[in-house]
């Protein structure tokens, strides 16, 4: 036994978890009677619980993954085409060509996550804009604007 009362034996068990795709936080791993040990004791269950880790480009909801593309104005009101690396390395190009307006989301269907419980499918992947505004624009330009949008 060393300074903690451990034995190398309790020490050096190395437990693997196998994790799927799709997993939704909160799913426990258990491995039964991995846990304490000791002559007078049964031992313990070692319990593990999945810990969502913030992705920097999707988040989830539920089987949908969720992602804000940026585009410009331009894009908002006469089309732009979204280039996408999904979580599994494929490049996927959506056409947005309806008109961008506050609270529109596109969803492409079949682009979320896997869902466990049914093999080969998945959730949605929905597109929210976040959609950047020039800071200024030249009277000339105004003036197109107005004639286009009249």
């Amino acid at each position: 036994m060393n300074e903690d009362g451990l034995t190398s034996s309790q020490r050096d068990k190395i437990l693997t978890i196998n994790t799927k795709a799709g997993w939704k936080e909160g799913t426990k791993i258990t491995f039964a009677k991995e846990g304490d040990q000791d002559p007078n004791r049964i031992p313990a269950d070692v319990v593990f619980m999945l810990k969502y880790h913030p992705h920097p480009r999707f988040e989830r909801s539920g089987n949908d993954l969720i992602h804000t593309a940026k585009i410009n104005l331009a894009g908002a009101l006469t089309g732009v085409i979204i280039e996408l690396s999904t979580l599994d390395g494929r490049i996927i190009s959506i056409p947005v060509n309806d008109v961008v307006y506050p609270g529109y989301e596109l969803k492409v269907a079949g682009e979320g996550m896997p869902i466990t419980k049914s093999p080969g499918t998945k959730g949605d992947l929905i597109l929210r804009f976040d959609v950047a505004f020039p800071t200024s624009l030249p009277k000339s330009s105004k003036q197109l604007i107005r004639q286009a949008l009249a």
